[in-house]
């Protein structure tokens, strides 16, 4: 398992490079959002133009459903990049085809092309194997190289990702290999104590990097709409907050399983219960084994971990060398439940040692809170990949480049 480097393609002058990157950033109308995963690929993006590459950028936008949509176009994150690029960025429409190949025809070396949507063609994410390898024999008919550096989509056996890498040589751009040496860290060795904070609203799409991690781990904090769930294995009542009432048993295994092994669980000590769910619900804080007792009884729902929870929770993570975090405290996009995500996110900026954000809502919590990405150890790109890579799935684009 030894990744397939930028080192590993050779010279690269005059060549044409196709880079799958992840630029799936969220858009507001034409205006992004967020473009932290713009960012995350210049490294590589640079390394190739300075190696005297013509690179071809590939990548998806939103889900479109295997057609051109005007809202799904990558002409913002062309504008974006341009932006950052002391070189000439330019884009096309269309994905594969002529309009393609004259776009090629006329890089000069550090030069960027950003091709069409990879989702606006079917193929691109088909169950079909053929069809697959028929839109990736397209994608290659253009490079002369390859190179992977999409990591929130090497979970996904997609032509761009799987099939186009067998085309031609290709490698791991230096954001997976980044990635792939910080989550590594996570599951070999860590620097103890080591604490994974989890949130986010199913415990369903947590319970397979809890059991993969809680062998490693000597704190497990959890807070998020999926402590309801967890809340109500130990026994508390929860009015009307987010609820897997199927999970509760499933949870009860797993906190038996943890104090087996002396992991220290984590849960609040109390919550912000809202009346209802909107940015200017009236709220009162509660303590966790009275949530039902506030103004709206039964009918409250909890939107953010308590203050004494905040602190407590802050405590854990600045006195830990090692810490991950995945899912936010609460609904950070409104401001009154957004403190607990935000105690969360400072203490992390605070660890001596690495601290990880991995990805998705929490990669967004931390830039709409106002947090620099260099304040913290790492900022993954990918949060579905990061948890599949540390429950020690197989991740089929990674495979791709040799992992």
């Amino acid at each position: 398992m030894a990744l397939r480097t930028l080192e590993s393609l050779g010279d690269l002058t005059g060549k044409v490079v196709g880079v799958r990157l992840d630029l799936n950033v969220p858009l507001d109308g034409e205006t992004i959002t967020d473009d932290g995963r713009i960012h995350a690929a210049l490294p590589t993006l640079k390394e190739l133009a300075e190696g005297g590459a013509r690179i071809v950028a590939m990548s998806h936008l939103g889900r479109p459903k295997g057609a051109p949509e005007a809202r799904y176009s990558l002409r913002p994150v062309a504008r974006r990049l341009s932006q950052l690029w002391s070189g000439s960025v330019s884009s096309v429409e269309a994905v594969t085809g002529p309009e393609v190949s004259e776009a090629v025809s006329s890089l000069a070396p550090g030069d960027i092309l950003i091709v069409g949507n990879l989702r606006f063609d079917p193929r691109e994410t088909s169950g079909d194997a053929a069809a697959r390898e028929e839109f990736a024999e397209e994608l290659s008919s253009v490079c002369d190289l390859v190179v992977s550096d999409g990591f929130g989509v090497v979970h996904r056996a997609q032509a761009s990702v799987v099939e186009l890498e067998a085309l031609r040589p290709s490698a791991a751009g230096r954001l997976i290999e980044r990635e792939v040496a910080v989550l590594s860290q996570l599951t070999g060795s860590p620097e103890r104590p080591y604490t994974v904070v989890l949130g986010g609203s199913k415990v369903s799409d947590k319970l397979g990097v809890i059991d993969s991690l809680l062998p490693h781990v000597d704190h497990l904090v959890i807070g998020g709409g999926m402590v309801f769930t967890v809340l109500q294995a130990l026994g508390h009542v929860t009015g009307a907050s987010l609820l897997e009432a199927d999970q509760i048993e499933t949870v009860k295994g797993y906190l038996a399983a943890a104090q087996e092994r002396g992991v220290t669980i984590h849960v609040p000590s109390d919550i912000v219960m809202a009346q209802g769910f909107s940015a200017d619900a009236p709220h009162e804080v509660l303590p966790v084994d009275a949530l039902e007792t506030g103004a709206a009884g039964a009918e409250a729902m909890g939107l953010d971990i308590g203050p004494e929870s905040a602190q407590s929770f802050a405590e854990v993570i600045r006195n830990s060398h090692t810490v991950f975090w995945n899912g936010p405290m609460g609904v950070f996009e409104f401001d009154a439940f957004s403190p607990g995500t935000r105690a969360v996110a400072e203490a992390l900026t605070q660890v001596d040692g690495l601290s990880v954000v991995g990805g998705g809502d929490s990669a967004a919590a931390v830039r709409r809170l106002g947090f620099d990405d260099d304040q913290f150890g790492h900022i993954s790109t990918g949060g579905g990949a990061s948890l599949e890579f540390l429950e020690g799935k197989t991740l089929p684009g990674l495979e791709a480049v040799g992992w």
